[in-house]
C-alpha cells in the first residue's frame, strides 16, 4: 500500500482529493494532510509518504526549495504539483528538479488520475526484486524515466547546495548554525552536512569561516576600522577566536594582512 500526503492551504482541495479519488484503485491510501509548507515538511518526515501531492504557493514555504529538498532527501518519493501558479519558467525548473507531474488548478479528474497512475507504475517498477538500471543501457520508457530521475536528483542536490552557500554568504555575520541553513533549503541538517561535504569537500564550519574571512579581508582595507571591530562585524564573538581562524586560513595574522594589502 503506497502512502500519500496531500499538502495545500485550500481545505476544500485537501478534502476533495482525500475523499473523491479512488485511491484503492492504485493501491494507495491518504496517510496525512497539511495546510502549509512547514507543516507539510514535518508531516513528510513523520510518515515518509511514497507520493506527495502539493501546491507550491503556500504560506511558510519556498516551492522550488521544498521540491529540491524532498527529491534530494527522499529520492524515491514521487511529487505531483497541483498549483494555480502559471509561470512557465517556474514549471520548467520544478520539473528539472524532479517533479513527476505539474498540474494547474483547476485540474480535471482524469488529469489527476493519470498523474497518480504514472507515479504508482514508477513505484511498482522500483519495487521489483531485482530492479537495477545501467545508465548506458537505459532505453525509452520506464527504465529511462528512472535514469532521468537520478539525474534530476543530482540537479536537486546542486540546487540545494547553491542555495545553502548563498544563504551562508549572505548571513555569515549572524550566529549561524547548520540547522538554520537546513531549514532554509528544506532538508535535515544531517542531509545538508553530507551534501555540502560531497559538493565542496568542506564542512559547514569551514564554509562559514571562509565566508567570514572573505568579508573580513574587505573590511580590513578600511584603516578606520579596528581589527576587533572587523571581528565583531563578520560574526565572531571575541577577537582571539577571530585571530586564530584568520591565521589558520590565511597563513598570516589580520594585522599582517592589513599591512601587506
Amino acid at each position: 500500500m503506497y502512502k500519500v500526503a496531500i499538502i495545500d492551504d485550500e481545505p476544500l482541495i485537501v478534502e476533495g482529493l482525500s475523499k473523491t479519488m479512488a485511491w484503492e484503485k492504485w493501491n494507495c491510501q491518504v496517510a496525512g494532510t497539511a495546510g502549509d509548507g512547514k507543516a507539510g515538511m514535518d508531516l513528510i518526515r513523520e510518515i515518509r509518504p511514497d507520493i506527495v501531492i502539493t501546491d507550491i504557493c503556500m504560506p511558510k514555504m519556498d516551492g522550488l526549495k521544498m521540491i529540491a529538498g524532498l527529491k534530494s532527501e527522499f529520492p524515491d518519493m514521487q511529487l505531483i504539483i497541483l498549483t494555480g501558479y502559471r509561470e512557465f519558467e517556474y514549471a520548467r525548473q520544478a520539473i528539472s528538479l524532479g517533479v513527476s507531474r505539474f498540474l494547474l488548478k483547476p485540474s480535471k479528474m482524469n488529469e489527476l488520475e493519470e498523474a497518480v497512475d504514472t507515479v504508482t507504475k514508477k513505484l511498482d517498477l522500483m519495487r521489483e526484486p531485482n530492479f537495477h538500471v545501467e545508465p548506458e543501457k537505459a532505453e525509452d520508457g520506464e527504465d529511462a524515466d528512472i535514469q532521468e530521475e537520478a539525474e534530476e536528483n543530482s540537479e536537486a542536490n546542486s540546487f540545494i547546495v547553491n542555495n545553502a552557500l548563498e544563504y551562508i554568504r549572505s548571513n555569515s555575520q549572524e550566529k549561524l548554525r547548520l540547522s538554520d541553513v537546513a531549514d532554509q533549503v528544506y532538508v535535515s541538517q544531517w542531509h545538508l552536512s553530507k551534501l555540502l561535504n560531497k559538493h565542496t569537500g568542506k564542512t559547514f564550519s569551514d564554509l562559514l569561516n571562509g565566508a567570514r574571512m572573505d568579508r573580513s579581508k574587505e573590511l580590513l582595507k578600511d584603516p578606520a576600522l579596528r581589527i576587533c571591530d572587523v571581528a565583531e562585524m563578520v560574526g565572531f564573538q571575541d577577537l582571539a577566536h577571530f585571530s586564530r581562524v584568520f591565521k589558520k586560513m590565511e597563513g598570516m595574522s589580520a594585522g599582517e594582512y592589513r599591512n601587506t594589502h
